[in-house]
């Protein structure tokens, strides 16, 4: 085990000393389950991982620190198939609460009672594939009780809860050069911080980067950075596995590659779990906010293509104000 690394990472994190020291006593833990398996811990694959996972989760000691510890340690050790797995599996925990609590919002809380009474996560620790049926069961709630366009608007919050003082760049680039000197701004910056990820191999956050990756976004400045078209700037969004999906032929699996959903991503490859692509609008909640406040007021967003619907990308038009059009 790597602790003298692992433990500045954590006091880089300001964990306290006990966090810390339980943290590692969580990873050493999970060190000797992959011994008493004949693995090192360096050699655990992510089957393994996920065996490990379920015996938690049995046990009752699937609590976010265990996890969490698991996850950074993976990160500090360059174990990536690991660490995708995990923030896989964490990182869309929040997301049902938040869209509960927008539904209360824009709804009313009848409303949100009526959808999420009966609404259960999977236990933490879960593995994407027992999300699908629960994120069925709170769309179709959502559409029982309310109009279209209202749900969208409900999914196309803030869920992921993005810090919005981590714009304030972006909102210079905007002041500075306009829509233009922003957009530019968004593609250099992206292709900077690729190259970096491609150089070092560190995941950039669940994805990793190759030098082929970082050519496709170069030559598509519509990858997570935009291009105007008239009165609306459309976004695409990385593959969530771009080094498969670029190896990948097969459709179906390289819609499972682009898609980043963790509630829903599963379903593509099982017909008989399929989730609807309304689902879509909360991502399209996440790639607008930064023009949101950019802009200084709320802005539409329209889910154009998307990997749940049957697309080989997910594609979003997001439409400038018109006191904003230039």
């Amino acid at each position: 085990m790597k602790e003298n690394e692992f433990r500045a990472f954590c006091a880089q994190r300001n964990l306290h000393a006990e966090q810390v020291d339980a943290a590692v006593a969580t990873v050493h833990r999970f060190e000797d389950a992959a011994r008493s398996n004949g693995d090192t811990l360096e050699s655990a694959n992510v089957d393994f991982l996920k065996g490990y996972i379920a015996g938690l989760i049995h046990s009752g000691d699937n609590s976010p620190e265990h996890l969490v510890a698991l996850l950074r340690y993976c990160y500090v050790a360059d174990m990536h198939d690991l660490y995708v797995y995990l923030t896989g599996i964490l990182g869309g925990r929040s997301v049902v609460p938040s869209i509960a609590g927008r539904t209360g919002e824009v709804a009313g809380d009848d409303i949100r009672q009526r959808v999420f009474a009966h609404v259960a996560l999977p236990p933490l620790g879960s593995p994407q594939e027992q999300y699908p049926e629960m994120t069925k069961q709170v769309l179709a709630g959502l559409q029982s009780h309310l109009p279209l366009e209202t749900c969208r608007d409900i999914l196309a919050g803030n869920h992921h809860r993005i810090p919005v003082d981590g714009f304030e760049a972006h909102k210079q680039a905007y002041r500075t050069s306009g829509l233009a000197g922003l957009l530019k701004y968004r593609h250099e910056t992206l292709i900077s911080e690729l190259e970096e990820h491609a150089k070092s191999g560190k995941p950039w956050y669940e994805q990793i980067i190759t030098p082929a990756v970082v050519e496709m976004v170069r030559q598509d400045p519509e990858i997570q950075a935009g291009v105007q078209v008239g009165d609306s700037v459309f976004v695409t969004k990385i593959p969530y596995s771009p080094v498969a999906y670029l190896a990948e032929d097969d459709p179906v699996r390289k819609r499972y590659y682009q898609c980043h959903c963790p509630l829903a991503r599963a379903s593509i490859l099982d017909e008989a779990s399929t989730v609807s692509p309304l689902l879509c609008y909360c991502s399209g909640g996440y790639e607008k906010l930064v023009f949101d406040v950019v802009f200084a007021e709320p802005v539409q967003v329209k889910v154009v293509e998307s990997a749940l619907a049957g697309d080989l990308r997910c594609r979003f038009r997001i439409e400038i104000p018109e006191s904003h059009v230039r």
